[in-house]
């Protein structure tokens, strides 16, 4: 079954002894054509932060979806951040090109002195319409090229409207499904 609504807040990936929780601002709602801050709380079992100071760490952002192999979309470069009771942990800002998908790849090996194993995180994210109906920006792949990405978008209402449509819809029928057989 598909889900109909975008996943929540702060996600959570576990590997070997490293825990790795995503959160994208503004309000875990990134925005196409829009610059996203996105960062990543690094932490050891018991809790311990590893800052990016300690972390030989990558980040891809790959379009869903994509064949293993693909080249990344974007490799934002990452970048020390402080968030909320965080200090030093992975931050960058994504501009993701158009509404959808997308896949974040965290990487990390302990950079010398630091003690925590290889990781790898796959974070999925959902990205709205940016706030304009038609948009023209100039983007770089990964390879430096310039590419102007020009896209329609839809309103939030006008994609939501026909989901709630339907539901209401299933709900009636139902309902007279139930009514009907045991009268």
């Amino acid at each position: 079954m598909t889900n109909l609504y975008p996943a929540s807040a702060h996600k959570v990936e576990v590997a070997g002894d490293v825990g790795g929780t995503i959160h994208i601002e503004p309000n875990d709602n990134p925005r196409a054509g829009e610059p996203s801050q996105a960062w990543f709380a690094l932490t050891r079992r018991g809790g311990r932060v590893i800052p990016l100071s300690q972390c030989n760490c990558q980040l891809a952002v790959y379009a869903e979806p994509y064949a293993a192999g693909e080249p990344a979309l974007l490799e934002p470069e990452l970048k020390p951040v402080s968030a909320e009771r965080y200090q030093g942990i992975p931050g960058a800002e994504v501009v993701f090109p158009k509404p959808g998908i997308y896949e974040l790849q965290l990487n990390g090996k302990p950079i010398s002195g630091a003690r925590f194993k290889p990781f790898e995180f796959k974070f999925e994210v959902t990205v709205a319409g940016g706030s304009t109906q038609e948009s023209t920006r100039n983007i770089r792949d990964v390879n430096g090229n310039l590419a102007e990405g020009n896209s329609q978008q839809l309103p939030t209402w006008a994609i939501a409207l026909p989901i709630f449509g339907f539901i209401a819809i299933l709900v009636v029928a139902l309902r007279g499904t139930r009514g009907g057989s045991g009268e």
